[in-house]
């Protein structure tokens, strides 16, 4: 099982955990509203976990052109 973390809005892997066990409190998914675990985590038929979360350049372009929040998409 691994557990891949992308960024949402221009899809670089921004990490990879491969482990056998994974305790998610330690994570900090238990910090999450259930609708955040709906949007964020999507569970594989291989196994492995999907989390969207967003890398640096795009929290950076986000932090200086604050007018991208209201967009779905920022990156063509």
């Amino acid at each position: 099982m691994s557990i891949i973390y992308t960024c949402r809005h221009c899809g670089h892997e921004i990490g990879k955990l491969d482990r056998k066990v994974v305790d998610t409190s330690m994570l900090g998914w238990d910090n999450l509203s259930n609708q955040d675990k709906k949007e964020m985590i999507t569970y594989k038929t291989n196994g492995d976990v999907h989390i969207k979360t967003i890398c640096e350049n795009c929290e950076t372009s986000l932090g200086q052109l604050p007018q991208y929040h209201e967009l779905d998409f920022f990156i063509q």
